[in-house]
Protein backbone atom coordinates (compact mmCIF):
# COMPACT_ATOMS: atom_id res chain seq x y z
CA UNK A 1 0.00 0.00 0.00
CA UNK A 2 1.14 3.74 -0.44
CA UNK A 3 2.24 5.80 1.38
CA UNK A 4 -0.91 7.66 0.51
CA UNK A 5 -3.09 4.68 1.19
CA UNK A 6 -6.07 4.52 3.27
CA UNK A 7 -4.30 2.54 6.13
CA UNK A 8 -1.39 5.89 6.10
CA UNK A 9 -4.65 8.21 6.12
CA UNK A 10 -5.97 6.38 9.00
CA UNK A 11 -2.85 6.41 10.95
CA UNK A 12 -2.13 10.11 10.45
CA UNK A 13 -6.17 11.57 11.12
CA UNK A 14 -6.30 9.47 14.33
CA UNK A 15 -2.92 11.10 15.59
CA UNK A 16 -4.34 14.41 14.64
CA UNK A 17 -7.39 13.72 16.12
CA UNK A 18 -5.96 12.07 19.28
CA UNK A 19 -3.41 15.58 19.91
CA UNK A 20 -6.81 17.94 20.29
CA UNK A 21 -7.18 18.82 24.33
CA UNK A 22 -10.62 17.44 25.22
CA UNK A 23 -10.75 14.33 23.24
CA UNK A 24 -10.45 11.51 25.37
CA UNK A 25 -10.34 9.02 22.55
CA UNK A 26 -12.18 7.97 19.39
CA UNK A 27 -15.10 5.48 19.11
CA UNK A 28 -14.48 2.75 17.08
CA UNK A 29 -17.74 2.21 14.48
CA UNK A 30 -20.08 -0.49 15.08
CA UNK A 31 -18.28 -3.38 12.69
CA UNK A 32 -15.00 -3.11 14.57
CA UNK A 33 -17.06 -3.41 17.63
CA UNK A 34 -18.97 -6.56 16.19
CA UNK A 35 -15.98 -8.04 15.06
CA UNK A 36 -14.44 -7.71 18.61
CA UNK A 37 -17.48 -9.29 20.39
CA UNK A 38 -17.52 -12.30 17.70
CA UNK A 39 -13.85 -13.10 18.34
CA UNK A 40 -13.20 -15.67 20.23
CA UNK A 41 -12.21 -15.52 23.71
CA UNK A 42 -9.18 -16.60 24.78
CA UNK A 43 -8.40 -17.51 28.29
CA UNK A 44 -5.00 -16.51 29.70
CA UNK A 45 -4.59 -13.71 27.22
CA UNK A 46 -3.80 -10.10 26.88
CA UNK A 47 -7.04 -8.61 25.97
CA UNK A 48 -6.90 -6.74 22.65
CA UNK A 49 -6.72 -3.61 22.26
CA UNK A 50 -9.58 -1.79 19.34
CA UNK A 51 -6.54 0.59 17.50
CA UNK A 52 -7.37 4.10 17.68
CA UNK A 53 -7.60 4.36 13.13
CA UNK A 54 -10.78 2.11 14.46
CA UNK A 55 -12.69 5.68 15.03
CA UNK A 56 -11.97 7.03 11.32
CA UNK A 57 -12.79 5.92 8.50
CA UNK A 58 -10.74 7.25 5.27
CA UNK A 59 -13.17 6.75 1.75
CA UNK A 60 -12.18 8.02 -1.93
CA UNK A 61 -14.87 10.22 -2.83
CA UNK A 62 -17.25 9.06 -5.35
CA UNK A 63 -15.26 10.67 -8.09
CA UNK A 64 -12.16 9.50 -7.41
CA UNK A 65 -10.50 12.94 -6.69
CA UNK A 66 -9.77 12.91 -3.49
CA UNK A 67 -10.92 12.14 0.42
CA UNK A 68 -13.59 12.07 2.64
CA UNK A 69 -12.28 11.41 6.57
CA UNK A 70 -15.09 10.36 9.26
CA UNK A 71 -14.03 10.84 12.84
CA UNK A 72 -15.74 9.43 15.71
CA UNK A 73 -14.91 11.07 19.28
CA UNK A 74 -15.05 10.76 22.84
CA UNK A 75 -14.89 13.70 24.33
CA UNK A 76 -13.93 15.09 28.14
CA UNK A 77 -15.76 17.07 30.30
CA UNK A 78 -15.54 20.51 31.01
CA UNK A 79 -15.11 21.66 27.58
CA UNK A 80 -17.31 22.83 24.71
CA UNK A 81 -18.57 19.95 22.90
CA UNK A 82 -18.50 22.37 19.56
CA UNK A 83 -15.22 24.15 20.29
CA UNK A 84 -13.38 20.55 20.17
CA UNK A 85 -15.62 19.00 17.73
CA UNK A 86 -14.35 21.97 15.27
CA UNK A 87 -10.67 21.87 16.36
CA UNK A 88 -10.62 18.34 15.55
CA UNK A 89 -12.07 18.93 11.91
CA UNK A 90 -9.36 21.59 11.33
CA UNK A 91 -6.23 19.44 12.84
CA UNK A 92 -7.37 16.03 10.86
CA UNK A 93 -7.89 18.16 7.77
CA UNK A 94 -4.63 20.02 8.26
CA UNK A 95 -2.89 16.88 8.79
CA UNK A 96 -4.34 14.91 5.77
CA UNK A 97 -4.00 17.38 3.28
CA UNK A 98 -0.30 18.04 4.54
CA UNK A 99 0.15 14.22 4.46
CA UNK A 100 -0.94 13.77 0.94
CA UNK A 101 1.06 16.98 -0.09
CA UNK A 102 4.52 14.97 1.39
CA UNK A 103 3.57 12.48 -1.03
CA UNK A 104 2.73 14.72 -3.95
CA UNK A 105 -1.11 13.78 -3.61
CA UNK A 106 -2.48 17.12 -3.54
CA UNK A 107 -6.07 16.00 -3.63
CA UNK A 108 -9.18 17.86 -1.97
CA UNK A 109 -10.11 16.41 1.46
CA UNK A 110 -13.40 16.74 3.52
CA UNK A 111 -13.41 15.84 7.06
CA UNK A 112 -17.37 15.57 9.13
CA UNK A 113 -16.83 14.51 13.15
CA UNK A 114 -18.97 13.28 15.28
CA UNK A 115 -19.68 13.15 19.18
CA UNK A 116 -20.24 9.76 19.96
CA UNK A 117 -20.15 10.49 24.05
CA UNK A 118 -18.48 12.83 26.70
CA UNK A 119 -16.23 10.46 29.05
CA UNK A 120 -16.69 10.87 32.94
Amino acid sequence: MTATGTTALLDVAAEAALAVPGVAGLQPRLTHRLAAAAAPARANTTPQRTPPEAGIRADRTPDGSGWHIEVRCVLTRGRRALDIARNVHDRVAAAVIAHLATHGAAEPVTVSVTVTSIAA
